[in-house]
């Protein structure tokens, strides 16, 4: 956590790995859409004007690979893919949201 008590100047290595991880361009906007229900890939895609395909599918990895977001496959012909976020995804809802109010006012 950063705060203006601690007078260290390091970045705690735990903070910058997570502020990479959701700063990266569209991942916010992909946990954002997935918060309010979006599952699928073609609705979270469909939400978010500009991600392009591909580069949707390297984020979902990315947060699949850090245990923000489970791939789940439903065995059916033809085979349907679901995203859906983890308890550590869900809890980026407040972090979102503070991010939201902290852009409405500046």
């Amino acid at each position: 956590m950063v705060s203006s008590e601690n007078h260290d100047p390091q970045v705690c290595e735990v903070f910058r790995q997570a502020i990479e991880l959701i700063g990266r361009r569209w991942t916010g906007a992909i946990v954002s859409v997935m918060l309010k229900g979006a599952t699928r890939f073609c609705e979270i895609r469909d939400a978010i004007p500009g991600i392009s395909d591909r580069l949707m599918s390297e984020r979902l990895k990315e947060l699949e690979n850090n245990g923000v977001v489970v791939r789940e496959v439903i065995d059916s012909r033809p085979p349907q893919v679901s995203y859906r976020l983890t308890e550590k995804g869900e809890a980026l809802g407040p972090v979102l949201d503070s991010v939201s109010v902290w852009a409405a006012e500046w």
